[in-house]
């Protein structure tokens, strides 16, 4: 299932408070505000309480556990930013019964390195699993392929906008398919004019 693409500015013309989410980082909150991050191999995943409005995001690096000596220090990794996350929605009044997820990012944007291996896709098999075994409903989700993505959580409706990036890897396949259909274009024979 794809949320929809945000388009311009989107429906977030009105005024709302905007709050910028980096690697490692989660928020939550129960205010009617937008939560952003930027994603490429990372995983974001939106958690929301939809009867209490209470909702927050959290932008995860790699899905292997952290040192046990940093254990509380970031959200970098998964176990770590999943755990912060649930717990302060709790702590905000949030139902953990209630709670559904939108979960998105896991690109592979690295040349040479087969998808099965990417840290994008170690990424979205870590959050997918810890949300089944939460018994956590992924309402939405968009993950893999080669571009980046923007994402957009608007706490006051739940709603997901998601924009696409499109990465080096991208851009340079489109670059070579334009090359080579310049090339075929050469060597085919064109019309000769004689002139005499």
């Amino acid at each position: 299932m794809q949320t929809p693409y945000l388009k311009s500015v989107g429906p977030f013309k009105q005024m709302l408070n905007r709050v910028s989410i980096g690697i490692g980082e989660y928020f939550v909150t129960s205010q009617d505000v937008v939560i952003h991050t930027v994603l490429g191999s990372c995983v974001a995943v939106c958690l929301y309480d939809p009867e209490k409005k209470i909702g927050g995001m959290n932008h995860i690096l790699m899905p292997s556990n952290p040192d046990i000596n940093k254990y509380d220090a970031s959200a970098r990794y998964g176990i770590n930013a999943m755990e912060l996350l649930i717990n302060a929605i709790m702590r905000l009044g949030g139902n953990r019964k209630k709670i559904v997820a939108k979960t998105f990012g896991g690109a592979n944007l690295l040349m040479g390195v087969s998808q099965e291996t990417a840290v994008g896709t170690r990424n979205v098999e870590f959050v997918v699993n810890f949300l089944r075994a939460e018994k956590i409903k992924i309402l939405a989700r968009d993950f893999g392929g080669h571009d980046s993505r923007k994402i957009f959580f608007h706490i006051g409706t739940g709603e997901v906008f998601l924009k696409r990036v499109p990465s080096m890897k991208s851009l340079v396949v489109a670059e070579q398919i334009k090359r080579n259909r310049i090339k075929e274009q050469l060597a085919k024979p064109g019309d000769i004019t004689l002139f005499e």
